[in-house]
């Protein structure tokens, strides 16, 4: 199903709204009959009886709240935003994807909404995520052809932007549920550093990894809503409340860019490898240095030492709902937490002292090469054709153990007409960096006929 957006680019919807020349009200009924039209195929919403009454009755109250100067309206005046359904938000219940009862999962609103509402975002609705934000998929199809898993676990919140029925949405990654998901809808995903936004409110999966992200259209999207959202923004210009993007970021100087050769990259699918030997190509063609970092060798221990450390604690995160409710939970999320509860004490804390180890090779890697940035392909390859799986998180594993923020591009299409995904990942703290970064590249794969590299 091909889709065209129902919203403009977040930084012109926002401009829009902010200005007066688009009103609050107006924002909403188009969100609304865009859901209405769309949703029913994609299914990226978790279903509202009343979202548009809600929607208008919010809508009004902020355009009766003021201010009236515009010079006075926060960064995301009047926005509609899709927020996963394991982050709490006032007046909508939270699910997680889950059969257990919803009361159970209550509690205060989470900080990054509010967070939204204090820029004057609307919450659209919860968006679907696979049940607490594990594996085992929900509703939701890839809007680009609802045969394909649109990735998980912020399936949703991926697909929700990609058919146009918002112009930002919330999500989280502990492993790959947010930039796997950008890749297969074809998206701008980000996640930020670990711990640069506090995770009150959201339930958890892994705490040592699980890290809030957000989807739009463009880097400058996902910029704006980094200016509001990160602690310590130190990025735009005018100050984190209302940010005026650079007009010629990513201008300033370009990263140099290592790739990440070894038992990691040889994880990708033909298709993905050969899309991503034609965007390395496009970047050194555009002046980018693009150096081969040998990294990772042990990389098979690198996957089995996550994986103890995330087992282990989805167990503790659910030992109190499981013990109650473990009829309740489905086949791939009970498989996770028995998993977790045969991984003892000693266990796990050798896994966190590999993790610190690893994180510091890495580290060391790149600076011994002189890199800024890694390269890497988003996913194994297009999304599968199958809604049973969320798809593979391979890609994105290493880059979460290490905390880095990380960013999903669209880069072109495969041989099947679905997206494939570009992914840069930056320094710890370097969001900043890795954003403005990302806005040259983001030039550079759009100016390949549109579609960047592999456009068909």
């Amino acid at each position: 199903m091909t889709t065209l957006l129902g919203h403009r680019p977040l930084v012109q919807e926002a401009a829009a709204l902010r200005s007066g020349a688009d009103h609050p009200v107006d924002a909403v009924r188009r969100t609304c009959d865009r859901i209405d039209a769309v949703d029913p195929r994609v299914r990226a919403f978790v279903p509202e009886e009343g979202r548009r009454t809600r929607l208008l009755e919010a809508a009004r109250e902020l355009a009766a709240a003021g201010p009236p100067d515009p010079a006075g309206r926060p960064a995301l005046y009047g926005v509609p935003v899709g927020v996963k359904d394991i982050v709490r938000a006032d007046g909508l219940p939270t699910r997680a994807g889950s059969a257990l009862p919803p009361e159970v999962l209550a509690g205060a609103q989470a900080v990054v909404v509010d967070r939204l509402r204090a820029a004057g975002a609307l919450v659209a609705g919860k968006t679907v995520t696979a049940e607490f934000a594990v594996t085992a998929p929900g509703p939701t199809r890839n809007p680009h052809n609802t045969a394909h898993t649109p990735g998980g676990s912020s399936s949703g919140s991926a697909a929700a932007v990609a058919a146009g029925m918002v112009p930002l949405a919330i999500g989280t990654q502990t492993v790959g549920s947010m930039i796997r998901p950008a890749a297969f809808c074809g998206v701008v995903g980000f996640k930020p550093t670990y711990g640069r936004i506090p995770l009150d409110g959201v339930i958890p999966n892994a705490l040592s990894f699980d890290t809030l992200g957000w989807y739009a259209t463009d880097v400058a999207g996902v910029a704006l809503a980094a200016s509001v959202l990160l602690d310590g923004w130190r990025g735009g210009r005018g100050g984190p409340g209302r940010p005026e993007p650079d007009p010629r970021p990513g201008q300033a100087s370009r990263p140099v860019l290592g790739v990440p050769v070894g038992p990691y990259l040889e994880r990708a699918g033909e298709e993905a490898l050969r899309a991503f030997e034609e965007q390395r190509g496009l970047l050194s063609a555009a002046g980018y240095e693009v150096r081969e970092v040998p990294v990772m060798d042990d990389f098979d221990a690198v996957v089995e030492q996550l994986f103890t450390m995330n087992r282990y604690e989805v167990a503790r995160a659910h030992a109190d709902w499981f013990a109650r409710f473990g009829d309740r939970y489905r086949e791939q999320t009970t498989a996770a937490i028995r998993q977790g509860q045969a991984i003892g004490d000693p266990a796990y804390e050798a896994a966190r002292t590999r993790r610190a180890a690893f994180r510091a090779e890495l580290a060391a890697a790149s600076a011994g090469a002189g890199t800024d940035l890694w390269l890497a392909p988003a996913a194994t390859g297009p999304a599968p054709a199958d809604l049973t799986t969320t798809g593979m998180s391979i890609m994105c594993l290493p880059w979460s153990n290490a905390g880095l923020p990380s960013l999903s591009l669209p880069a072109g299409r495969a041989a099947d007409g679905l997206p494939l995904g570009l992914q840069l990942v930056a320094a710890e703290g370097a969001d900043e960096a890795l954003l403005d970064a990302a806005t040259g590249i983001e030039r550079v794969l759009n100016g390949a006929g549109g579609e960047g590299a592999s456009g068909r």
